[in-house]
């Protein structure tokens, strides 16, 4: 990638992830509305295999890649590049153990966005090197959403990258209502919280709720 090409930002506010399995009974797209509705600036789909069919996420993706260019936000696809190129995603997100951000590119074309999951600072400087357009910063608490997660990072790695990354970045891991405001004061502008919305009995609702911490905390700069 060219060095000199100017970064993507990664809009501030609430990145929403799907998560079918905490979702309460409730479909993805059912879940993605509401998310929307709600006022999330990023949507990601992250659904795993064998639960669902490759036919079937073809599907959902489709239909939640619509949702989101109505809506103008951004739509990223976890790990399934064949998917993201099928539905004319903005772009991908992949962690330390899928395809090289590099191999990536080379599908994907200089246009569309790469994410890494990143979990130190060695991740992070690699993550520069090999042309990511933002990082995943986490996980900040322990979590239980992804099975084969990492041990926290905790604060100290969000200041760092904070200090010394040039990329933007969105903090995520066992981020609730209550350490929220604690994330947003350590430098992050972009968060992501999933049990915490898609798990919500009114999902809409709680992700106001998310922004007006996030604004009180440290005020969004291009959110409605």
């Amino acid at each position: 990638m060219d060095s000199n090409k100017p970064r993507r930002v990664l809009p501030p506010g609430i990145y929403g992830i799907t998560a079918e399995k905490y979702s309460r009974g409730r479909s993805t797209i059912e879940v993605a509305k509401a998310m929307i509705a709600g006022g999330i600036a990023v949507l990601q789909y992250r659904e795993k295999r064998p639960a669902k069919s490759q036919r079937a996420m073809l599907d959902e993706c489709r239909q939640l890649r619509d949702l989101t260019r109505e809506a103008g936000i951004p739509f990223i696809v976890n790990d399934h590049v064949d998917l993201a190129l099928l539905v004319d995603a903005d772009g991908v997100h992949v962690g330390q153990d899928d395809l090289p951000v590099a191999e990536v590119r080379r599908l994907l074309g200089p246009d569309r966005i790469i994410g890494l999951s990143t979990h130190s600072p060695a991740q992070a400087a690699a993550a520069v090197g090999a042309g990511a357009d933002y990082i995943g910063v986490g996980p900040i608490f322990a979590t239980a959403t992804k099975e084969d997660v990492c041990a926290p990072v905790g604060l100290a790695y969000l200041d760092h990258v904070v200090s010394s990354c040039p990329l933007p970045f969105v903090a995520i891991g066992g981020i609730k209502e209550h350490n929220l405001p604690e994330v947003v004061r350590h430098g992050a502008t972009t968060v992501c919280l999933v049990t915490a919305i898609v798990g919500a009995t009114d999902i809409a609702a709680a992700v106001r709720g998310l922004r007006a911490i996030l604004e009180q905390a440290g005020p969004l700069a291009t959110q409605p």
